[in-house]
């Protein structure tokens, strides 16, 4: 449990924009208090569905995390289920701030643990539902990567692991980036930088995006 002496200086660290605290710094009882509605959804450790129908949010970077609850709340990106969860008086500034921190310092490994014998069944249970690997998709890699560090890199990063207001996209299921490409090119969801009809994916043929894709999928970082 964090030390409530300390609290304000580390809140005050959130506040001004701390790319994420460390789980020792964060009060997790009340980061796990704001989530638990949200894990009816994204799980219990933040990968989401299983098909991609809930995104993975799990390592997400926290600004974008809280970009985007107060864009759910305002309905500047409308989404009928989250906008009661995200409701000032369901989620205030500080909690979607705390909630954030949280998310981003889960880490989702993307191979099964090395068991010792003296592991239980319980022990062994719980670590294989942290594993979340996103199957390959059809595409060109070699294409995808080139597209991708070419139009994509200088936001999302070379590893596509994200940066600041842009999100993290390798490790994301591929059916749910899908559906938010249509819903950009269809104007149904704002893009965070570039007004309609003149951000990067209206300039990428539908190849290059599925090539892009499985570029994404390729390269998942295997933790050891």
């Amino acid at each position: 449990m964090i030390c409530f002496e300390l609290w304000p200086r580390l809140l005050g660290c959130v506040l001004a924009g701390c790319a994420a605290l460390p789980a020792a710094a964060l009060d997790l009882e009340r980061a796990k208090e704001i989530y638990g509605p949200c894990a009816a959804c994204h799980g219990e450790f933040g990968a989401g569905g299983k098909k991609g129908e809930y995104p993975r949010i799990a390592g997400q970077l926290p600004k974008y995390l809280e970009q985007q609850l107060k864009a759910f709340q305002s309905q500047r990106r409308v989404n009928l289920p989250m906008y009661p969860y995200t409701k000032e008086r369901e989620l205030p500034d500080e909690d979607m701030k705390l909630v954030s921190a949280y998310l981003a310092q889960i880490e989702l490994p993307t191979r099964p643990p090395v068991f010792k014998d003296s592991d239980g069944a319980l022990t062994r249970l719980l670590a294989m539902e942290k594993v979340m690997i996103v199957p390959r998709t059809e595409g060109n890699i070699d294409r995808g990567k080139l597209v991708y560090d070419q139009q994509c890199a200088v936001c999302h990063g070379k590893s596509g692991k994200g940066r600041g207001m842009f999100p993290m996209l390798v490790g994301q299921y591929t059916s749910y980036l899908k559906k938010q490409i249509d819903a950009y090119l269809k104007a149904d969801r704002p893009h965070d930088e570039d007004s309609a009809s003149e951000g990067v994916l209206y300039r990428l043929p539908a190849q290059d995006i599925q090539d892009v894709l499985a570029h994404l999928t390729a390269i998942q970082e295997v933790q050891p």
